[in-house]
């Protein structure tokens, strides 16, 4: 299926102790994952009119988000992503950039267009050429992710969110964060194709889950801009 359910929710670290305890002997960890959790940080770009977060805010249900993604904060694999919502379903595309490419667009700048870029690069390179797509931000977290092939379901733990607006330190081992939730208080996210199978349903039920629409990006740029007054 090429767009996606995504649903989000609001929990604590005791939530997700439950679920963790339900979800392991029925769901597989991701096979990415090495040890109970990984990082994710991602880079966010927008345009001069900061239509991204301007759409984001006033509910635009068909946008885009534009961000380069790293892993464990290794320049090892970086992935060029173009993450789309329409009517409610959401739909990621991305492909592998180089060191040297990520470090131009860091820069503002386009690296060299090339004939046999992948399509997703190609848009992202359209994207900046004409709308003059720069850096903005950058979030982080550590990720818990739990997958199984009925529905293909993807159950992700997102703790720790931390922002950051100094983009030229993307690869920094040590960006200091900016915590964007109070203390305790985590994103579960629950993602799959035309069914929720109605045995991980079931255990998703813990009578507390608060749905939710946090977009990490949005509150990134929200907190730069409280910073700034």
């Amino acid at each position: 299926m090429e767009y996606r359910n995504e649903l989000k929710f609001l929990v604590t670290e005791q939530d997700l102790a439950l679920l963790r305890f339900r979800l392991l002997p029925v769901m597989a960890y991701d096979v990415h994952q090495d040890g109970d959790c990984y990082s994710i940080r991602s880079l966010y770009f927008d345009d001069m009119e900061d239509s991204c977060m301007r759409e984001n805010e006033a509910g635009v249900d068909d946008r885009r988000k534009y961000r380069i993604r790293i892993y464990k904060k290794s320049s090892e694999k970086i992935s060029m992503e173009i993450k789309e919502k329409f009517r409610g379903f959401t739909k990621k595309r991305s492909c592998l950039i180089s060191r040297e490419e990520c470090e131009r667009y860091m820069a503002g700048q386009c690296p060299a267009f090339r004939g046999d870029m992948e399509r997703v690069a190609k848009e992202f390179y359209a994207a900046h050429a004409a709308r003059g797509m720069r850096p903005v931000s950058i979030v982080e977290y550590e990720r818990t992710a739990f997958t199984e092939r009925v529905g293909n379901v993807r159950v992700t733990f997102d703790r720790n969110i931390g922002v950051s607006d100094r983009t030229k330190d993307f690869f920094s081992e040590s960006l200091p964060l900016t915590p964007v939730l109070p203390a305790g208080l985590h994103i579960l996210e629950v993602k799959y194709d035309e069914f929720l199978p109605d045995y991980i349903a079931g255990l998703l039920e813990i009578g507390s889950l608060r749905r939710t629409s946090f977009s990490k990006y949005y509150l990134s740029r929200i907190n730069a801009i409280q910073n700034l007054v």
